[in-house]
């Protein structure tokens, strides 16, 4: 026969382990200071411009 196991028990371990999942996903999603941001920003709009002023007008 297979072991006995508490449902209340797992039932809360595995909650406790989806919960550090996603609090490991929002550290990376937002646990960044606001130099790193205006950095991030400053680089997607630099790039966007390189982009538009290497269009070729028809």
């Amino acid at each position: 026969m297979g072991e006995v196991i508490n449902l209340r028990r797992a039932r809360k371990a595995k909650a406790r382990v989806d919960a550090q999942g996603r609090a490991a996903a929002n550290r990376l999603a937002f646990g960044r200071t606001k130099a790193e941001r205006a950095a991030d920003a400053a680089e997607v709009d630099k790039r966007e411009r390189a982009l538009d002023g290497a269009k070729r007008e028809e």
